[in-house]
């Protein structure tokens, strides 16, 4: 047997694949873009995946889940608060995404963003026997790669990292910029989105640590270190199929039908997250109903906010800040049985989402950063008559693929006005042409393709 064929893959992520389900205490899988882009790539194989369940506590044993050794880690409610809640989110997550909102540099956080990195690399070391493949995920865990190393440096250990790198000026805020950059260097492999992703990181590792090398390859601590973007995708067969049942089309109809079929359904699916632009699009439906140029009759605006780290106090803020929004909106525009914005602030299942998409006539994606953006690729994917219009942020990973959807500056609030209304009156046939594009594209590029082309690489 060809030895690469046998080689596991032991996958470690901030979050297991899997969550507990309701009063039974079950297991189920989760959504999510991560779950959903590695599954079928774990499943595949006898592979394991070490992550943390999602609530404070300890206790939980390794177990097996569909095809899939999961190995749980524990945390207390103090790291919860701050390495997740603090340093990976109010101090990473703003941070790599351009500083949109204020990055915060506390020690206290850092400390247990140590501890919790050392004990996710030893659950790694725990699940991985000789020969294996170790892939590490995103920003919670950019130290992991080096404390594996430095146990197993049989492995050969790959990171991918799921948001944007930051420009060199920006990462150089970091007090624990070298520690950072030294931890992602433990890895054989380091992939980003995109190409600008790959570059920066590059840039800041030869600023300041002892790499030397280029933008693709350096060269750290005696070793060799692949640096490239992989843009990440989704199973496109899966939407694909689930989009043409008959059960999703009498859904989507369903859906078209209570909203009023003759109106075109504008919809948009993000985290309620402040780098998502929610605000911004919904002030430009609102501005083309101010102007006259739609009314309720001719269209209707659909946001699905699934809920995100609502403990962290600016959430909540922009949480009510949107609400607020959506509530200004319908009460200026609203009549009768003709509601200007559904808003929704729950979770949905993937099946739920793609009857959503294949009711929508645009779909409106712009944040105002973003490493990929799957519900763009989604979208595309479940569009099997061709019909509909993708409006998609330039900041957004996933435009640098989709140049066929209506590309948009979400800052630019002009610009989002005029390329609204052009998607909601675009010529059918033009339509027809770029979605066309869009879906040759994704088809083409899809998960499987994405975890192939870094598997390999990561296997040299």
């Amino acid at each position: 047997m060809d030895r690469r064929s046998s080689q596991r893959v032991v996958v470690v992520a901030n979050r297991l694949p899997v969550h507990r389900a309701g009063s039974s205490g079950r297991w189920q899988s989760s959504a999510g873009g991560l779950v959903t882009a590695l599954e079928p790539v774990v499943k595949a194989g006898n592979a394991a995946w070490v992550g943390w369940a999602g609530t404070a506590g300890t206790g939980l044993r390794p177990f097996t889940h569909e095809q899939m050794r999961i190995r749980p880690v524990s945390l207390s409610r103090d790291e919860v608060e701050k390495y997740y809640n603090g340093f990976s989110n109010r101090t990473l997550w703003p941070l790599f995404h351009d500083a949109i909102r204020s990055p915060e540099f506390r020690q206290e956080w850092w400390e247990p963003y140590v501890e919790v990195n050392r004990r996710f690399a030893a659950a790694a070391v725990a699940a991985a026997r000789e020969g294996d493949l170790v892939w590490v995920h995103d920003y919670h865990l950019l130290l992991a790669p080096l404390m594996i190393r430095e146990e197993r440096p049989d492995l050969r250990i790959g990171f991918f990292l799921h948001i944007p790198f930051p420009p060199e000026e920006l990462f150089a805020w970091l007090p624990w910029r070298q520690a950072m950059l030294e931890g992602l260097l433990g890895a054989d492999v380091v992939g980003f989105q995109t190409y600008a992703g790959a570059q920066n990181f590059s840039r800041a590792a030869r600023a300041f640590t002892d790499a030397e090398g280029t933008d693709t390859l350096l060269e750290f601590g005696g070793r060799e270190v692949r640096v490239g973007s992989f843009p990440i995708s989704i199973d496109f067969d899966w939407f694909d199929k689930r989009a043409a049942m008959e059960e999703t089309e009498q859904e989507a109809a369903g859906f078209r039908e209570k909203m009023g079929s003759e109106r075109r359904l504008i919809l948009s699916v993000d985290r309620l997250d402040y780098t998502k632009g929610i605000d911004n699009r919904l002030r430009a439906y609102e501005e083309l109903l101010k102007r006259g140029r739609i009314s309720v009759d001719d269209a209707v605006f659909m946001q699905i906010a699934v809920p995100s780290r609502e403990p962290v106090a600016e959430y909540a803020e922009m949480r009510t800040r949107i609400e607020q929004l959506v509530g200004r909106i319908n009460g200026e525009f609203g009549m009768p049985g003709r509601v200007a914005v559904h808003y929704f602030r729950r979770n949905f299942t993937r099946e739920d989402l793609v009857a959503y998409y294949r009711a929508a006539d645009v779909m409106f994606v712009t944040p105002l950063r973003d490493g990929m953006n799957l519900v763009a690729k989604e979208y595309v994917a479940t569009r099997t008559d061709l019909s509909g219009v993708l409006i998609l942020s330039e900041f957004a990973g996933a435009a640098r693929e989709l140049r066929r959807a209506l590309l948009v500056n979400p800052r630019d609030q002009e610009g989002m006005i005029s390329t609204l209304e052009t998607a909601l009156t675009m010529d059918r046939q033009e339509a027809r042409h770029r979605m066309a594009v869009l879906r040759t594209v994704v088809r083409r590029h899809d998960v499987h393709e994405w975890a192939g082309t870094y598997l390999e690489a990561l296997r040299g």
